[in-house]
């Protein structure tokens, strides 16, 4: 597996050269949000609205109204938070292109309940105009900003940083609306999103080696959400759906799903992965992935469950995945 380190902090200063209208907000989160070289090369297209995330996001709103396309960069939590109101009635009421990145989602920071966002696609996803993706790797950090640009309305977008593995082939960048089959099979289906696409790589590799036949689909577009083929693959499958993902699992992608398992009136089992409506505490993304239940051990222990089953497959069975040292250059989680 390939490790890039610091994918924005490099893309973003190539993908904007071309394009004048786009200029950058930082919440005094410069270097953590990796938009210091965009700072040095375009002084004239940055701007440094201090800890002020209400204020950064109705400035936001203005430039978009005098024609630019504003990108707001801070920690996911300090976006949705901090300036719900002002998102609501300044950015999406009139409609407009401001394009909202959010760095460590979820348990990607030991920061604790204070800089963890746990639900942030339940409360963005419920914005009229409001369209919502996620990154689950480098290829996907690369290509989320031609998606974003490319959208007329506000996006709001959970960025990954720090050294980021390449699970997708580069020539197949992320595409609004399109989901990434992984695998195949009619057993089950797993849906991912984000950082736990890596976590069930690693688990259904070892399943599938194990007899089992999964369907594996990654999910970029969280809203819209008009995925007709993974309805049609769950109304396929034998055993039913796991859903998994770094966010509460109230209003995130299996609330997503179960929604459209209703309205398709498809009566087959749901099992969500997810952050159960709780608060974390700070920790190592290891920790805590295996504390609340985000790792591929808890997947594979879902699986059991659903498919009445035991594979006895331990952690020494899976690939180990790539950590980068919190403290790095890269700043994998550090604050």
């Amino acid at each position: 597996m390939e490790i890039l380190s610091k994918v924005h902090y490099h893309n973003l200063v190539k993908w904007a050269q071309d394009k004048p209208d786009v200029l950058v907000l930082s919440a005094d989160l410069t270097g953590s949000t990796e938009i210091d070289l965009f700072r040095d090369t375009y002084p004239e297209r940055f701007l440094s609205m201090g800890i002020a995330e209400q204020n950064m996001l109705s400035f936001a709103g203005g430039l978009a109204r005098e024609g630019y396309c504003p990108l707001v960069h801070t920690f996911a939590v300090f976006i949705y938070r901090r300036a719900y109101d002002q998102i609501a009635v300044s950015v999406a009421y009139p409609h407009l292109p401001v394009k909202m990145f959010g760095f460590l989602p979820g348990i990607m920071t030991p920061g604790g309940a204070t800089h963890q966002a746990i639900e942030d696609i339940s409360i963005m996803r419920s914005l009229p105009n409001m369209t919502v993706l996620e990154c689950g790797d480098a290829t996907e950090v690369e290509s989320v900003m031609d998606v974003a640009y490319g959208v007329r309305g506000p996006v709001y977008v959970r960025m990954l940083r720090g050294e980021i593995p390449r699970l997708f082939d580069p020539s197949e960048p992320m595409a609004l609306g399109r989901t990434r089959t992984l695998s195949q099979g009619h057993d089950l289906v797993v849906l991912s999103s984000g950082i736990c696409t890596e976590e069930a790589l690693r688990a259904l590799r070892v399943l599938q080696k194990r007899g089992l036949a999964v369907k594996h689909i990654h999910v970029s577009t969280l809203k819209p959400f008009a995925h007709p083929e993974i309805i049609e693959s769950i109304a396929e499958a034998r055993y039913g759906v796991i859903s998994m993902e770094n966010h509460s699992i109230i209003g995130g992608l299996g609330t997503i799903v179960a929604e459209q398992m209703a309205g398709a009136g498809l009566g087959k089992k749901l099992v969500r992965i997810g952050i159960k409506d709780t608060f974390l505490h700070g920790a190592s993304r290891p920790y805590l992935a295996r504390e609340y239940g985000l790792d591929a051990q808890a997947l594979i222990e879902a699986i059991e469950k659903l498919v009445g089953e035991r594979f006895n497959i331990g952690e020494a069975d899976l690939e180990q995945i790539h950590l980068t040292p919190v403290h790095s250059s890269a700043k994998a989680e550090a604050l």
